[in-house]
């Protein structure tokens, strides 16, 4: 008997349903913000994840699913989407048309870690990307954005935590603080940030192992006067209108981030950030396209639903439609396909089955009334509605039936 892969899972019932409400959340707040939707690959070239992502990453070292093709070509599957989203933007010339661009994206990411809380080795990610806006007020609309989604989609206890990492004038100096402080301390790292502490010692502060233990009293970033007025105008922006708090440790596990990054967290243990994101002005530029700035977030689709507080489904009226013999066959059909044209959640087709196995199927369905249809109704051009949670049974009009029905909605 064939198995499901470790890491991997099906989903499917009340769970695919739930994802399907975070996803229709998201799409509704996009609409409201302008964003339109981008559809990337699965399956891009290795070398723009190494370029993009950053070669110091846990990433690009050891979790990328990459494959040499037929061609001879190396691969890889998706392990996050910005990368792909910006080859897009430079491949497809969208800033000669209009470098301002906002696009969204919703797809399956792949990453060959250790399946951990609330993260699978595939994985769902909702992202956004704000190309060619350098202004504080696009940091500030990603992360109003992110809230928008998460409010509507029902989470209610999460924190927001910012911070700002500078730019390439001001952060040199705090790289070189930071080594010297950790360097101190260096033969108690794990070997993951023993390798970090040259290349990249900011991602130290953002390891489960040794960050806890260099956190406190590690240097804060010193901005420089362009960085500083750019946070608090970040911040300006943001008063009033979410909590937040600064944190001078949070540097976010990617290497292209640069001034503005946050983290969207929900619950108590090790992985508890839901989305997190942050300004990556360099990175076209970088990628081989023009010198535009950019910020960005994603979102754990799957972290997200297990920080709802209730799992419950939104509830939608859902009937069951019965046919009593082969002569209502047609009519039984038709009444079904009304009431789906109608937007009225409609199941029903087992004809060739008596009325008891029917019945059983609406039962098993959750349906909340039964449509039947015997000789009688034919004859009368009528249909009988029964509350399948009460047992109360009335007959009406077939023509009225749809509006009595979106009364009942």
């Amino acid at each position: 008997m064939s198995k499901l892969v470790r890491g991997f899972k099906d989903i499917f019932g009340e769970d695919a349903q739930i994802l399907s409400e975070l996803e229709n959340s998201a799409r509704k707040i996009f609409k409201l913000y302008g964003i339109k939707e981008l559809r990337i690959p699965t399956v891009e070239l290795k070398e723009l994840f190494v370029k993009s992502t950053g070669d110091t990453t846990d990433i690009v070292q050891k979790e990328m699913y990459a494959f040499e093709d037929a061609g001879g070509r190396t691969l890889a599957l998706r392990p996050e989407g910005t990368p792909g989203v910006v080859r897009a933007y430079i491949e497809n010339n969208f800033a000669q048309a209009a470098p301002v661009q906002q696009f969204f994206y919703i797809g399956n990411m792949f990453r060959a870690e250790r399946p951990q809380a609330g993260r699978y080795r595939e994985f769902e990610q909702i992202g956004v990307e704000f190309m060619g806006n350098s202004s504080p007020a696009a940091d500030a609309a990603a992360i109003l954005l992110l809230k928008d989604i998460v409010k509507d989609f029902g989470v209610k206890n999460y924190k927001v935590k910012i911070n700002s990492l500078g730019c390439a004038q001001c952060r040199p100096a705090y790289k070189r603080a930071l080594i010297e402080y950790i360097s101190i301390g260096k033969e108690t790292l794990c070997e993951k940030c023993k390798e970090r502490l040259k290349r990249n010692p900011l991602r130290i502060l953002d390891c489960k192992i040794d960050g806890p233990k260099f956190a406190e009293n590690a240097p804060k970033q010193k901005l420089c006067p362009a960085c500083v007025e750019h946070f608090e105008e970040v911040k300006t922006l943001l008063k009033n209108k979410i909590d937040f708090e600064e944190d001078a440790n949070l540097v976010r596990g990617l290497d292209y981030y640069t001034r503005t990054v946050f983290e969207f967290q929900a619950g108590a243990n090790a992985q508890n950030a839901i989305a997190g994101g942050g300004r990556y002005d360099g990175l076209i530029k970088s990628m081989g396209g023009p010198d535009i700035a950019a910020v960005g977030w994603a979102l754990g689709a799957e972290r997200t639903v297990g920080a709802r507080a209730e799992k419950e489904i939104k509830k939608e009226l859902k009937v069951y439609v019965v046919s009593m013999s082969k002569k209502c066959n047609e009519t039984a059909f038709n009444i079904l396909q009304n009431l789906r044209a109608a937007n009225i959640t409609a199941e029903g087709g087992l004809f060739d089955k008596n009325i008891k196995t029917q019945m059983k199927q609406a039962d098993k369905i959750g349906a909340d009334y039964a449509v039947i249809i015997g000789e009688d109704e034919l004859a009368s051009n009528s249909a009988a509605l029964k509350n399948l949670k009460t047992g109360e049974q009335n007959s009406y009009p077939q023509a009225e039936l749809t509006e009595v029905l979106k009364k009942l909605i």
